[in-house]
């Protein structure tokens, strides 16, 4: 672990180096087991974006100059953002989820967080789990009132 920031000390380097190591591991998983970067939302609006732009380069959206055609790109990055923003708050319940109730489930452990303890599955457990699940789970709480 290195830094480029000579005033902290040493346990603050490994403290930010794992909060680096979480936020990706979560990103791995909204990636790969919600499919939370994976939209599909695009407007024949937004022009041709090039990967390999240069610094001197225009930018493409700054030379959209029709008001219409710029509400439909706003419109539609913040249809991205609506749609990352739920997956975020669906990898929040998955990980609640898993932590509430690993120890409640059998047939739940495949695969398990990457802590120490292998008591708390992980949220790719629970994803596979609960589309097998859930209608059971409801038909045996008929006092939930989700179920009602």
């Amino acid at each position: 672990m290195v830094s480029t920031d000579l005033s902290l000390a040493a346990p603050d380097i490994i403290r930010l180096y794992g909060y680096r190591t979480k936020i990706e591991s979560m990103f791995r998983e909204m990636k790969q087991v919600l499919g939370a970067f994976g939209y599909r939302f695009w407007s024949k609006s937004m022009p041709k974006l090039n990967r390999f732009l240069r610094n001197k380069d225009a930018r493409p959206l700054e030379a959209v100059t029709n008001e219409q055609d710029r509400q439909r790109i706003q419109k539609t990055i913040q249809a991205i953002e609506g749609f990352v923003m739920c997956q975020c708050i669906a990898m929040g319940l998955l990980q609640l989820v898993a932590l509430q109730f690993s120890g409640r489930t059998t047939g739940l452990f495949f695969r398990y967080l990457r802590t120490p303890s292998h008591t708390v599955v992980s949220e790719a457990s629970v994803a596979a789990y609960l589309p097998k699940s859930i209608f059971r789970l409801f038909a045996q709480n008929p006092h939930v009132s989700i179920t009602q």
